[in-house]
């Protein structure tokens, strides 16, 4: 081993501590990188093969009901592979030993097959067989809820009634990646289930032997989709169509797209962030390094080393420290990947998850981190290469001082000397101590991003079920009735309060711009649903007119005034042009609202609905879902306590494990910035502070000079943190948003308190230690100083 390569490894044995803190950050970056991307890619690659084989259909339409002589002329169709059709249905079930309503969603199978499209994937038991027409499969997740084993027998009221039916297998479908009810926006797998059953008896108890109302299609390569649904909607019309929807609109096919598409925002911005102050560190230490080993540099150049091996030994300093921190990045990225798809694949009811982790992610990682490293540490390796051996062997010239502001104001006989001194050398060195304040609030920055997510959620679910929709139970019917069915509902013991509302799907469209949603006719002055404003105050809904949520109309680049073509999508299928009143503030859905009349004449129909929101007694709630499962127009029911309770429960793996990662990467930033600047502090000021204690000065006072120079840095840092994390959870909170939920901006104190704690605790951790080194500070090789 070379005699400047040993040199080097003693170095970073003797700065063994700042190197660790150094790569702990490296750590935080790679292994987020490589979490985030082999994720993205697993679930990705999990998607497609598990869509390829199962077949899942590039087109969805439902209808009333179409004869299956229809068929033919949409297999016709220019681009369709295969069609199957399917009888499909609302069901209400009762459990044993479960007493709120419970809905299904019960879909035809041919006789022992998983389907041609959408094929199901048997989990246990077996599929249906021919003659046994009360057999069912049921989604795993409702079986697992209900502990519904293969024999086990449920109730279902299959148009008006009763009957007994025999689970005989768990399955998943490729359909129902993400399982909610109809009306609801978070799974609920204890009050919603989808069931299989073979399509003779089904379609005998609808009426539909010989037809079907609902039809799936695959498409062949680079045909247009647009093109067919238009296409099919043709001839779906007058069968009752209420439009065909495309693969990208299918609801889990969705969830599953915007998955991905946070899974690009984090590996996009969180490596960005911990390689950044990667290279501002690298950067730092560096240049203390070198600023502090001129006169080495001067021997090593006197014996003969060029500027070339004299650069390259700093750099390869460097480049070992990242080394480490890149190895055990990728160990704890796949870690954190692995654990990452694994929860995804229970979140999002997937069969397998295939983990993929691509070389050139890990290529990129390395390369990433390597390149950030160089590009931090370059100025002050050159620095250290062009350094004439003359002009090292002196000791770098002292700075010219003037009087600091305290002294110029006359406020010095206020501060101690000690204190006198803290400010002297942090005005004196602004630069420095600029960097160090940027590098520790970038540490308190990262500390907010994981409680924001946390705490929007909270206040998305208050503002969507407490102020808005203020409901204890939604009914959904299972087709338009008068309003006078309110009456019924009414007079339920213990309902104190019912409103019914008319939803409908439609098209929207302004200009060349166009959304499929629904219009939901409520009454005004509703008080079970509100609509707010962006101050979150009530809006008062106009006699005419449609209000909209304010994504969709950003979405539709359109403003109060303007006029929108709305295409209904059910019945005789109007397009009428209405003017927009308004916007609303909405975080989950998107929607368009019209006073319950006004769609009512739109539609060309009478005092019309179909749905419900009702106020319970909560004293009287189980008796009310005994008697809604009872009434055979009551296609499925969703209760709003219920559905919280299913969204917190689905989503504190996912939320909580992210938060954890968040908060433990950027703990290990914190501590990392702030060692990191003391270690550098103690080495700039080793001898000034030896000469103090040779002067007389106490362990205690050298260490208010050194330590409280960096708690007023500190805590100059925290406000300045707290503003950056500000910013970069607003930048997220953009990313993140989506037609399907936009996560607002809500920062709690609790967040503020705890970054600023997390770096306050780095702090004192930081202290203790270096604390131990100022007993150790080398005042003889003071006393040997002949100046």
């Amino acid at each position: 081993m070379k005699a400047i390569d040993k040199k080097l490894w003693r170095e970073l044995w003797a700065m063994r501590m700042q190197a660790l803190a150094i790569a702990m950050v490296i750590v935080g970056g790679v292994s987020i990188f490589i979490m985030s991307l082999s994720t993205l890619d697993s679930l990705y690659q999990t998607r497609e093969t598990y869509y390829r084989n199962h077949s899942f259909a590039h087109v969805f339409a439902t209808l009333k009901r179409a004869p299956l002589s229809l068929v033919s002329r949409i297999e016709a169709i220019p681009g369709v592979d295969r069609v199957e059709t399917r009888v499909v249905a609302y069901v209400n079930l009762d459990m044993a030993g479960f007493d709120d309503p419970v809905s299904g969603h019960l879909l035809s199978l041919p006789d022992n097959s998983p389907g041609q499209l959408n094929r199901i994937y048997l989990r246990k038991g077996r599929l249906l067989e021919p003659g046994h027409d009360r057999e069912v499969l049921l989604s795993e997740e409702f079986a697992r809820a209900h502990n519904l084993q293969p024999g086990a027998h449920l109730r279902a009221t299959i148009n008006g009634r009763r009957k007994t039916l025999t689970v005989v297998g768990h399955v998943l479908s490729p359909e129902y990646i993400y399982q909610i009810a109809p009306g609801a926006m978070f799974p609920d797998y204890l009050r919603y289930g989808v069931l299989w059953m073979a399509r003779k008896p089904l379609a005998t108890a609808y009426d539909m032997d010989g037809a079907f109302n609902d039809v799936t299609l695959t498409l062949s390569k680079h045909t247009n989709a647009q093109a067919v649904i238009d296409r099919l909607d043709e001839l779906l019309k007058p069968y009752g169509g209420t439009g065909a929807i495309a693969r990208e609109d299918q609801l889990s096919h969705r969830f599953l797209s915007e998955e991905l598409k946070q899974q690009r925002t984090i590996a996009t911005v969180f490596p960005i962030i911990f390689f950044g102050v990667a290279a501002f560190l690298l950067n730092i230490v560096t240049s203390r390094l070198i600023s502090l080993q001129r006169e080495q540099i001067a021997v090593l150049k006197a014996f003969g080393y060029s500027d070339f091996a004299v650069g390259l030994h700093y750099t390869k300093l460097v480049l070992v420290i990242v080394s480490f921190g890149i190895l055990a990045g990728i160990g704890f990225g796949i870690w954190m990947g692995k654990g990452m798809s694994n929860i995804y694949m229970t979140f999002y009811s997937l069969p397998f998850m295939i983990y993929v982790l691509r070389p050139q992610v890990i290529v990129a990682a390395a390369a990433i981190s390597m390149a950030v490293a160089i590009l931090g540490t370059l100025y002050a390796v050159n620095r250290a290469a062009r350094l004439p051996p003359a002009q090292a062997m002196r000791p770098e010239p002292p700075s010219i001082f003037h009087p600091t502001l305290v002294e110029r104001l006359g406020l010095q006989r206020w501060f101690s000397q000690p204190t006198r001194m803290i400010l002297r050398h942090i005005e004196r060195r602004p630069l420095k101590s600029l960097l160090t304040v940027l590098g520790i609030s970038m540490a308190g920055a990262t500390m907010m991003i994981g409680g924001f997510q946390e705490g929007a959620i909270d206040h998305m679910v208050e503002v969507h079920y407490g102020l808005s929709q203020r409901s204890d139970i939604t009914a959904i019917y299972t087709e338009p009735t008068s309003q006078r069915s309110l009456y019924s509902l009414q007079s339920l013991q213990g309902v104190d309060h019912a409103e019914g509302f008319r939803a409908v799907a439609a098209k929207l469209q302004f200009e060349h711009r166009f959304y499929r949603t629904s219009v939901q006719g409520i009454p005004p002055g509703g008080k079970l649903m509100r609509l707010l404003d962006t101050e979150l105050k009530v809006i008062n809904l106009p006699q005419q007119g449609v209000i909209l949520t304010d994504y969709l109309a950003e979405l539709l680049q359109i403003r109060p005034g303007d006029m929108l073509t709305v295409e209904v999508l059910e019945g005789n299928r109007p397009t009428v042009r209405v003017p927009v009143v308004g916007t609303a503030k909405e975080y989950l859905g998107v929607n368009a609202y019209m006073q319950q009349s006004a769609l009512n004449r739109l539609l060309k129909e009478g005092n019309t609905i179909n749905g419900a929101r009702l106020k319970v007694d909560l004293r009287y709630q189980r008796q009310v879902y005994a008697e809604l499962k009872e009434m055979p127009r009551i296609a499925g029911v969703v209760e709003q306590k219920s559905a919280i309770k299913a969204f917190y429960k689905t989503m504190e793996e996912t939320i909580l494990f992210f938060t954890f990662i968040t908060t433990m990467l950027g703990g290990s930033i914190a501590f990392g910035v702030v060692y990191n600047s003391m270690r550098i502090a103690l080495s700039e000021r080793n001898r000034e502070l030896a000469s103090l204690r040779v002067l007389g000065f106490q362990r205690s006072e050298i260490a208010y000079i050194l330590l409280g120079e960096l708690a007023l840095l500190t805590l100059l840092a925290i406000p300045i943190g707290l503003l950056i994390g500000h910013g970069l959870c607003a930048y997220l909170a953009f990313k993140f948003d989506s037609d399907l939920y936009r996560i607002p901006l809500v920062l709690g104190m609790n967040v503020y308190a705890f970054a600023a704690l997390v770096v306050i605790v780095s702090y004192l951790i930081s202290a203790v230690m270096i604390w131990r080194n100022l007993a150790r500070l080398d005042m003889v090789a003071v006393l040997k100083t002949k100046e």
